[in-house]
Parts: structure tokens; C-alpha cells; sequence
């Protein structure tokens, strides 16, 4: 790598957090980067950042993106964007292991098959939901459907 890309760790060089969680490929624009710090959700040796915090070499940046904690030790300082491979190596990755996916279907989902809800069907979805009036169309009375006081 040039010396432009890359710090060693003996310079003292320093790197922005936003840029470096950017560079190795853990977030995906460095925009992204800078809002997870703002939002409190990148912390440095146990303490939130903000986007413009210099990074050093050894020091533990704690990343919560995408319900995920991602723990992982600097080894390497960069400033622009590298290939997977490379990226891997500018860090040591300390996070716990994903959770296991649910193999509940979520809520709300139709059996496959069911078709198109009926109106009963919808009318309950959308009282579950608060969605619905509760009772009849203001204005109208029962049977005839015609309007009260005529």
C-alpha cells in the first residue's frame, strides 16, 4: 500500500473514526459512519466519538450497526477503501457471534396458499392493527342504508 493509504503503527499517524469503520468494510458509506457515531452507536476504548475522533493503532472500537455489536481491535490504519481481503487484515476481530435466526415466521404473514384476505379477514387485521372504526359509518343507520333523520 502507498504511504498515503496506510499508517504504521511506530509514525503515530492517526486516522478519522468515521473514515476508518468506512475503509475496512465495516459500514457501508462513510455518511453511514459519521451518523452511527453522532447516534452514539461507535465507542473508543469504552467512550462515545464523535465522526472526527483519531483513531490509533491497538485501540478497541465497539460498532452497533444493523442489530449487531461488532467488536473489533485496530492493527492497521487506512483512509481509503480496500478489497474484503485486505480489510481483514487492518483489524482483529473480537465480536460475538451473530445470533441464531428465528425460525418463527414472523407475524402477520399469510399461510402460503390462503389467497387474498376476505373482507372479515381484513376488517379483523385492521382492528388488531387500531385501524378500524368501531361500528357502523357515522351519518347511517341499519337496514336501507339510508341516512338518519329522513
Amino acid at each position: 500500500m502507498a504511504a498515503a493509504e496506510a499508517a504504521g503503527p511506530g509514525n503515530g499517524e492517526t486516522v478519522r473514526i468515521d473514515s476508518w469503520i468506512w475503509a475496512v468494510r465495516l459500514i457501508k458509506t462513510r455518511s453511514l459512519g459519521a451518523a452511527a457515531c453522532r447516534g452514539g452507536h461507535v465507542h473508543v476504548n469504552g467512550e462515545r466519538v464523535k465522526p472526527a475522533y483519531s483513531v490509533r493503532v491497538g485501540d478497541e472500537v465497539r460498532l452497533r450497526h444493523e442489530g449487531r455489536e461488532r467488536v473489533v481491535i485496530v492493527k492497521r490504519l487506512i483512509r481509503k477503501r480496500v478489497g474484503a481481503p485486505v480489510a481483514v487484515q487492518c483489524y482483529i476481530d473480537n465480536s460475538p457471534p451473530p445470533p441464531p435466526r428465528e425460525a418463527v415466521a414472523p407475524a402477520g404473514l399469510r399461510d402460503r396458499g390462503a389467497g387474498r384476505p376476505t373482507k372479515r379477514d381484513r376488517r379483523e387485521m385492521e382492528r388488531l392493527r387500531g385501524l378500524a372504526a368501531p361500528g357502523p359509518a357515522a351519518g347511517f343507520a341499519g337496514p336501507g342504508g339510508r341516512p338518519k333523520g329522513r
